[in-house]
C-alpha cells in the first residue's frame, strides 16, 4: 500500500536538447537518484519520470535537469470554469489557485477560462483542479487549447531560427567566392581583414549556442554535439585570427567554420521540419473534430462552440458533417464512416440506440443524438492521449543507442587529439594537422544516432492509430515482431461474439416452452454471451422468466438455482454429469460436430436429477478469420485457440478457422496457465481476447492484443488495443511492428555507416571539414526522413507475400 502511496508519475518537457548524447546525459543524472526510473526522449524533448517521493523530491529531478544544463519548461495549462457569476468569483478562483506554490493563474471571467502556469515538481493539473473544486466550482483542462499554445511556440522558435539562418548565410556568402578561387589556387580572394570581420558574428552571435550548449554539457559532466562543433570551429577561427593579426605566411581557414555553422543551422532547421511531420497523425486526428456543434436548447438549434457541450446535451449533425463529441442516435437513421476510430473504410449503419463517436463522418441522413462523453473523455481523445503516451516512450531497442551516444562524443575528441599529433608527427604540418583534426570533429554528431529509434516509433504508432491499431508504448510495438505464437480466445475473437439459439430438444414430457422458461429463469442473472442468447431467444417468444432463489454460479461451467421447492440445473454436459445427470450422447454428438454449443437443463427429483432437455447455441465464426489465421501462420506466427467450450465444438471452430492446435473447456481462470506453459517451452507468445475473463491471460503473454469489442478491462491489460473487431487487424499490428522495427533498424545503420566511413576518411585527410559539416547535417536529415515513409506503410494482405 505504501508503495502506491508513495509512487509518482511526472512528465517534464525539457528545452536545450541538441543530441542523443544530452537525453543520455540528462537521463543518466536522473536516474542517479533514490528511487528514480526515467526516460528521456530526444525526439520529444520529454522526460518520463517514475519515482519513489519519499526518496526524492520533485524538486530535485528539476534541479538535476537543470544542473546539467537544461531547462525544463513550466507547462501552462488551461481551464475550463463553470458556476461563476461575478467578478468576485474569478478573484475567488485566481486566490485559491495562486495558493499554490508554483503557480501563477488568470482567471477571465468572461470566458470562463483559467490560464495557469504551474511548476510541475509542485502541483498537479489534478491539485489545480481540486484546488477549484475546494472553492466552490468545478473546472475540467481545455488540453486542445494547450496544443495549440505548444504548437504556436514551436512555430515562433522555428521562424526566429530561421531568420537567423539567413542571417548566418548571407554573411556566408562572400565565403564562397573566396572557396572557388582555392580550388585552383588558394590565393586570398577577399582580403583578410574583411574574412575575418564577416566570420566575427557567425562565429560567437550565430554560433553562440553551441558555446552556451557546451559550457553546460561539460558544466554537467557530459559532452555533446555543441562541443564538437564549438571546438571544430573555433580551432578553425583562432587559427586563422592568429595567422591574420600576426600576418603569418599560412593560409586561413575562416571559411570553414562560417560555413560549418551555417551548414549545420540549415541541417537542424529541416530537422525540425522533418519533425513535425512525425506527429501529423495526431494533428490529423485533431483536424477531423469539428470547433463547433449544433445544439438543440429551448425547442431552438443553435451553434456553439464544441468545448461547451455537456453530456446529455442534444445536437445535430446534417449529411457530411464529423460528429462534435460521443453520444447515441435518439432520431434518425444514416451511416457513418468511422475509418478514423477502426482504419475500416466501409461506413457503418447507425440507427436510434446505437453509438456514435466524436470526429467520425455521418454520411447520409439527419441524425439527432444525445451527448454521451465530452472533452477529454471522448473515445478520439483517449486515443490521441494513448498516442502520445505511446510516442513519448521509449524502446528497448534505443537503449544501444542511448550508450553508445553518450560515450561518443569524448572517444571522438580523443581521435581528434590523435589525429593532430599523429598528423603532424608524420606530415610536420600543423595546418594540415589541424584540417583533419577539425574534420574528425564536426563529422562525428551523434545526432542521427538519437534520432533513429524515437522519430520512427513517433511515425509507426501515428499509422497505427490512423489503422485502428493503438499501441500502450513503444516497449509493445518493438515486441509484437518477436510473437512466435499467438493465442486466442474463440468466442468474440474467431466468432462474431453473438450466440443465437438454434435447437432446442425437450426430453420426456416437458414441452418447448416450459423448457425454455425454465432455461431463462435461470439464466436471468447471468451475463454470459450464451445466457444473452438464451434470454434475447426467449424475449423474441414472449416468454417470461419466473422467480427463482438460492442462485449460484460456476465459472465457465453452468448454474443452480430454485424454481418453487425444485433445485435446478443449468450448464455444459460436463457440469451436468458432475452432478450425476444421465445425458444422450447422440444428441450432443450431432450438434458439437456442427461446432455448436449444447447446454442441457435438469432438475431434482428425489435424490437424482432428471435431463428436461438441451438447448444448441451457435456463434458464427467472423467472415475474415481463416484468412487472418492464414496470413498469421504464413507470417510464420503460430496461432492456438483456447476456449472454455467442449472438445467437439472447440474442434469444429477451430477446422473452420484452420486452426491445428487449441485447448478445450480451459476455464476462463486457467488461460493464464495455459499462456505461461507455452511461454515456459521458450517461445515469444502473444493473446489476443475480448473479456474481462482474458485478463489475466492478456497480463501473462509477452505481447496482448484487445479487440475494439470487448471490455474497459481487457483493453486495460492490453498492450495493443485493436478498434476494428477483427482478427485481421492483429497480422496488421504485427506486419506494422516488423515494418517500424526494420524502419529503426534501417536508421541505426545510417547514423552510424556516416561516422564509421567518415571519421577514417577525415583522420587521413580526405574529407573537407566544410563537406564533413554538411555530412554531419544531413544525417539527421535522411534518418528523420526515412522514419517519414512509415506514413505510406500499408498492411500486406497478400498471404504469399510473407
Amino acid at each position: 500500500m505504501s508503495t502506491l502511496l508513495t509512487h509518482r508519475h511526472i512528465e517534464l518537457p525539457i528545452e536545450g536538447m541538441t543530441c542523443a548524447a544530452c537525453a543520455a546525459r540528462i537521463e543518466k543524472n536522473l536516474n542517479r537518484l533514490p528511487g528514480v526510473q526515467a526516460a528521456v526522449n530526444f525526439a520529444s524533448e520529454k522526460a518520463v519520470i517514475e519515482f519513489d517521493d519519499t526518496a526524492t523530491h520533485a524538486e530535485d529531478l528539476i534541479h538535476s535537469i537543470e544542473k546539467a544544463g537544461f531547462h525544463v519548461i513550466p507547462p501552462t495549462v488551461q481551464l475550463r470554469i463553470s458556476g461563476m457569476t461575478c467578478a468576485a468569483c474569478s478573484g475567488r478562483i485566481e486566490q485559491a489557485l495562486n495558493k499554490i506554490p508554483g503557480v501563477t493563474a488568470t482567471v477571465n471571467l468572461a470566458t470562463e477560462v483559467a490560464h495557469v502556469q504551474f511548476n510541475p515538481a509542485a502541483a498537479t493539473v489534478n491539485d489545480l483542479i481540486a484546488a477549484v473544486a475546494k472553492a466552490g466550482y468545478s473546472a475540467s483542462e481545455i488540453s486542445e487549447a494547450s496544443r495549440n499554445e505548444e504548437k504556436a511556440r514551436r512555430l515562433a522558435a522555428y521562424q526566429a531560427e530561421l531568420r537567423i539562418f539567413w542571417l548566418s548565410a548571407a554573411l556566408t556568402l562572400p565565403f564562397l567566392l573566396q572557396m572557388g578561387v582555392m580550388l585552383t589556387d588558394h590565393v586570398d580572394l577577399l582580403p583578410r581583414w574583411l574574412q575575418w570581420l564577416l566570420a566575427t558574428p557567425v562565429q560567437f552571435w550565430v554560433g553562440r549556442r553551441f558555446y552556451v550548449g557546451a559550457w553546460h554539457a561539460l558544466r554537467g559532466g557530459g559532452a555533446n554535439m555543441d562541443v564538437l562543433i564549438a571546438l571544430g570551429t573555433s580551432m578553425a577561427y583562432f587559427f586563422s585570427a592568429v595567422v591574420t593579426l600576426f600576418s603569418l605566411d599560412q593560409h586561413v581557414y575562416f571559411e570553414a567554420s562560417v560555413a560549418i555553422i551555417t551548414l549545420v543551422l540549415l541541417g537542424k532547421l529541416m530537422e525540425a521540419r522533418a519533425k513535425s511531420k512525425t506527429s501529423a497523425a495526431i494533428e490529423e486526428l485533431i483536424k477531423l473534430q469539428p470547433k463547433t456543434a449544433r445544439v438543440e436548447r429551448e425547442g431552438e438549434i443553435i451553434e456553439v462552440d464544441v468545448d461547451t457541450l455537456k453530456v446529455g446535451d442534444v445536437f445535430i449533425v446534417r449529411p457530411g458533417e464529423n460528429l462534435p463529441v460521443d453520444g447515441v442516435v435518439i432520431e434518425g437513421i444514416s451511416s457513418v464512416n468511422e475509418a478514423m476510430l477502426t482504419g475500416e473504410s466501409l461506413p457503418v449503419a447507425k440507427q436510434v440506440g446505437a453509438k456514435v463517436f466524436a470526429a467520425t463522418q455521418n454520411q447520409q441522413g439527419l441524425l439527432k443524438c444525445r451527448a454521451t462523453s465530452v472533452g477529454e473523455h471522448t473515445q478520439l481523445a483517449a486515443i490521441i492521449r494513448l498516442v502520445e503516451e505511446a510516442q513519448g516512450s521509449k524502446a528497448p531497442i534505443q537503449r544501444m543507442a542511448d550508450t553508445i551516444s553518450g560515450i561518443f562524443v569524448p572517444v571522438v575528441v580523443v581521435i581528434s587529439i590523435l589525429t593532430l599529433a599523429l598528423t603532424w608527427w608524420l606530415t610536420g604540418n600543423f595546418v594540415l594537422s589541424l584540417i583533419n583534426a577539425v574534420a574528425v570533429l564536426v563529422i562525428a554528431c551523434p545526432c542521427a544516432l538519437g534520432l533513429a529509434t524515437p522519430t520512427a516509433i513517433m511515425v509507426g504508432t501515428g499509422r497505427g492509430a490512423q489503422m485502428g491499431v493503438l499501441v500502450k508504448n513503444a516497449a509493445a510495438l518493438e515486441h509484437a515482431e518477436k510473437i512466435q505464437v499467438l493465442v486466442v480466445d474463440k468466442t468474440g475473437t474467431l466468432t462474431e461474439g453473438r450466440p443465437v439459439v438454434t435447437d432446442v430438444i425437450p426430453v420426456g414430457s416437458i414441452t418447448e416452452q416450459a423448457l425454455l422458461q425454465t432455461a431463462a429463469t435461470l439464466e436471468q442473472g447471468s451475463e454470459h454471451p450464451l445466457a444473452k442468447a438464451v434470454l434475447e431467444y426467449t424475449a423474441g417468444r414472449a416468454i417470461r422468466p419466473q422467480t427463482m432463489s438460492n442462485f449460484t454460479s460456476v465459472t465457465g461451467s453452468g448454474v443452480k438455482a430454485q424454481i418453487g421447492d425444485t433445485e435446478f440445473l443449468l450448464g455444459s454436459p460436463k457440469f451436468l454429469r458432475a452432478h450425476g445427470v444421465p445425458m444422450d450422447p447422440s444428441h450432443l454428438a450431432v450438434l458439437q460436430a456442427e461446432s455448436k454449443t449444447v447446454i442441457g437443463v435438469a432438475a431434482q427429483s428425489e435424490e437424482t436429477y432428471q435431463m428436461l432437455g438441451y438447448l444448441a447455441i451457435a456463434d458464427r465464426l467472423r467472415s475474415t478469420s481463416a484468412q487472418a489465421v492464414r496470413r498469421l501462420q504464413a507470417m510464420g506466427v503460430e496461432v492456438i485457440m483456447l476456449t472454455g467450450d467442449n472438445a467437439e465444438t472447440a474442434a469444429a471452430i477451430a477446422k473452420q478457422a484452420g486452426i491445428n492446435h487449441y485447448r478445450a473447456e480451459v476455464l476462463p481462470q486457467d488461460k493464464a496457465a495455459e499462456v505461461a506453459k507455452i511461454k515456459a517451452r521458450g517461445q515469444f507468445t502473444g493473446m489476443v481476447g475480448d473479456g474481462i475473463n482474458d485478463a489475466p491471460a492478456l497480463a501473462a503473454a509477452d505481447v496482448s492484443f484487445a479487440i475494439g469489442a470487448g471490455s474497459d478491462v481487457a483493453i486495460e491489460a492490453a498492450d495493443i488495443t485493436l478498434m476494428h473487431n477483427d482478427l485481421m487487424s492483429v497480422a496488421d499490428a504485427i506486419a506494422l511492428s516488423r515494418a517500424t522495427l526494420s524502419k529503426i533498424r534501417q536508421n541505426l545503420f545510417f547514423a552510424f555507416i556516416y561516422n564509421v566511413l567518415g571519421i577514417p576518411l577525415a583522420a587521413i585527410g580526405m574529407l573537407n571539414p566544410i563537406i564533413a559539416g554538411a555530412a554531419m547535417a544531413m544525417s539527421s536529415v535522411s534518418v528523420v526522413s526515412n522514419s517519414l515513409l512509415l506514413k505510406r506503410w500499408q498492411p500486406d494482405t497478400q498471404i504469399n507475400s510473407y
